[in-house]
């Protein structure tokens, strides 16, 4: 189970590919033997439970980046070097794929998605069980249910397995502190994103910047990054888990007095690279969301546009836009239910009207403005890490994965 990175030219792109392949197996089996287990006691205090815990499963192990485990894997050798075995930390980088499942399932279950990594949604896969077996009641309402308890399951087993870790208690106590703060501020940002589409013509692309720094960057870069940090027992305790604004940090700064520790300054510089690469993460996911390509992002084109959701792109839009582009944004959604299966050709007026209203976004400037805040973050979040106290194996891996996280297709 101990894979390590093999030796190469620090931050070389075949170093960073084929250390994230051995890490990726590595958690992958982590993952594993793990839900087995898991799988296995719960079969047997119900057999009725099997189906359930099998959709549990999948949502875990199904598809995937295994991004957070990667920059929580480069946190840790960050300041450890690349000596120490990974196998003591195996569960912790594991626990944050199982956190990831619980928040995915959840916002699947809030958004009303059909479709997740190109395969149905944990709640639609347990409404097509409920109609299957024909039980009584409503389907739908049965496996929304029935998927918040896989969420809640998978945010548990989250921490069964991050307890797994072979780190001394005090330790562990750093990594619970990241963990918890990492966990509040995703529900936090999560509930700005539910907030936002009720109120889409209050807010702000401000607003929404924050959300994607709670919600996406909080769990994605910036809490994996100092959970790594705290696992080679670099992050005091008290100051674990702060999140600071990526557009206001002071980028290059490497702590906030005249004689930093060496635990400050690593925590202050993945703070900066963490909310910058982190919001970078999210403005490519609104980019995703209206013009990406469903065979590869596995989720219907155009979601962001038929919902209204008040994305950065969205709102600098509206910006931007001319009196006839405003109102023609102005009427989103397109379709609440973001399904478009009438049987008059709505479906079919529902694809052109998306196809439409996203070359408006593109003719307002809305996209190429949020490529160069993509840019402008990621050079901003790799230079944060210049003059860290970090190992410079793990700062090139690190600088190779900012550009990797933030110029994906999926």
């Amino acid at each position: 189970m101990a894979v390590e990175t093999p030796p190469e030219p620090p931050g070389s792109a075949r170093s960073a590919a084929t250390g994230r392949d051995a890490l990726t197996t590595a958690v992958d089996d982590t993952l594993i033997d793990f839900l087995s287990t898991e799988m296995d006691a719960l079969d047997v205090l119900d057999p009725g439970l099997r189906q359930f815990a099998q959709i549990a499963r999948d949502s875990v192990l199904t598809g995937g980046k295994r991004l957070r485990p990667v920059f929580a894997h480069w946190g840790w050798r960050g300041v450890v070097g690349t000596g120490p075995p990974l196998a003591p930390i195996l569960p912790a980088l594991a626990a944050l794929e199982l956190l990831h499942a619980f928040a995915l399932v959840h916002d699947d279950v809030m958004d009303a998605s059909a479709t997740r990594r190109g395969r149905p949604t944990a709640h639609r896969r347990l409404a097509g069980q409920h109609r299957a077996s024909g039980r009584t009641g409503d389907p739908v309402r049965f496996g929304d249910a029935a998927a918040v308890l896989v969420g809640d399951l998978c945010l548990v087993w989250a921490d069964r397995l991050l307890a797994a870790s072979g780190v001394p208690a005090t330790t562990m106590l750093a990594v619970r502190r990241c963990y918890d703060q990492m966990r509040i501020d995703t529900i936090a940002g999560q509930y700005l994103d539910v907030l936002g589409e009720s109120d889409a013509g209050n807010w702000s692309v401000e607003r929404a910047l924050r959300v994607a720094r709670h919600k996406t960057a909080s769990y994605t870069v910036t809490g994996p990054m100092h959970l790594g940090a705290a696992l080679a027992g670099a992050v005091e305790p008290a100051l674990a888990g702060a999140v600071e604004p990526a557009s206001t940090a002071s980028v290059g700064s490497t702590g906030g007095s005249d004689h930093p520790g060496q635990a400050d300054a690593v925590r202050t510089a993945y703070t900066r690279y963490g909310g910058n690469v982190g919001e970078a993460f999210q403005l490519r996911d609104d980019l995703l969301g209206v013009f990406g390509d469903p065979a590869v992002t596995g989720k219907p084109a155009g979601d962001d546009l038929r919902t209204g959701k008040p994305t950065v792109l969205l709102l600098l839009a509206r910006e931007l836009a001319t009196r006839h582009q405003a109102a023609a944004l102005d009427a989103l959604p397109v379709d609440t239910a973001g399904t478009g299966d009438g049987d008059d050709g709505s479906e079919e007026q529902t694809r052109q009207r998306v196809a439409r209203l996203a070359e408006i976004v593109v003719e307002t400037g809305a996209a190429a403005q949020v490529e160069r805040m993509i840019e402008r973050r990621v050079m901003a979040g790799v230079s944060a890490l210049t003059s860290a106290p970090i190992d410079d194996t793990a700062r090139g891996v690190l600088t190779d994965l900012a550009v990797a996280a933030t110029t994906r297709q999926a």
